[in-house]
């Protein structure tokens, strides 16, 4: 899940530079064509036939997955990276109420502290405005989307758990493109935008950077308890505060460090703990 972090969170980079002119639809649209021929390579090299066993469940987690990532694609390029990405790793508080209420995953002490220090600093590093009164106010509607985005990944994240007792990974994989791909089509015919070859170039980064992180991200989901993964997925928000120093002259604040320290510790106790 680490892992996976590490090229969501160059996914975002793109996407925010990207998105200046970029629809997200759009975004989603080049990003599941291209995922989709990763995945058959994939699947053919592992000499896996078929679309999978459970149907409905793998379609029903190709809908969740399309829904977040396209209220995803909308909010990061309209908030602040930061104030985007605080509000979608919300998500793993939705995964364990999912997997809690539908997988009967008990939730343990040790889950719930991962779960609190990692949002504790989470908030602490993006300190949303939202919360702490500085900047400008999220507009309700944008708010609204940006957290159904989190909600929708959590709901798809505790399928891709379910999934693994009856599907292999690379069949979850490839069911997100295969419903993504017609279901955000005819948002592109309407709203259509050629990129130019910068654009191109961040547009196949989304692709590349989304696919190696969702292998390892349905990966963990089907080795381990999804409470427990998706907490490790907050590793996220400290690659993303890298990302700032290098690419943005951001300086670290003490409140930065406080909060990735609080969000490595949360990762730690959930991913180096009993199993």
């Amino acid at each position: 899940m680490i892992a996976a972090s590490f090229f969501f969170s160059l996914m975002t980079v793109f996407v925010k530079y990207a998105g200046r002119r970029i629809p997200g639809a759009e975004m989603v649209f080049v990003r599941s064509v291209l995922a989709l021929v990763i995945t058959s390579v994939m699947l053919r090299r592992a000499g896996i036939t078929g679309l999978g066993n459970n149907t409905r469940l793998l379609l029903f987690r190709g809908l969740l997955g399309f829904s977040a990532l396209l209220c995803l694609y909308y909010a990061i390029p309209r908030l602040p990276l930061a104030e985007a990405t605080v509000i979608q790793y919300t998500n793993p508080v939705f995964v364990a109420i999912f997997a809690g209420l539908f997988l009967k995953e008990a939730i343990g002490v040790r889950e719930s502290l991962s779960v609190g220090l990692c949002i504790v600093g989470v908030l602490l590093i993006a300190q949303p405005s939202f919360l702490f009164g500085t900047g400008s106010a999220i507009r309700p509607g944008l708010l609204v989307v940006a957290i159904g985005g989190a909600v929708l990944s959590g709901a798809a994240y505790a399928v891709v758990r379910k999934l693994r007792e009856s599907d292999h990974a690379l069949h979850v994989i490839l069911f997100f493109p295969l419903v993504s791909v017609p279901a955000s089509l005819p948002f592109v015919i309407a709203n259509p935008v050629w990129p130019n070859p910068v654009e191109w170039v961040l547009l196949v980064g989304i692709a590349v950077t989304s696919q190696i992180g969702q292998v390892f991200m349905t990966r963990s989901y089907h080795m381990e308890l999804a409470a427990r993964a998706s907490t490790a997925s907050y590793s996220q928000i400290v690659f993303a505060a890298i990302w700032g120093v290098l690419l943005f002259s951001e300086v670290p604040t003490v409140w930065l460090l406080a909060g990735s320290l609080m969000v490595v510790l949360g990762t730690a106790i959930v991913s180096f703990g009993r199993r």
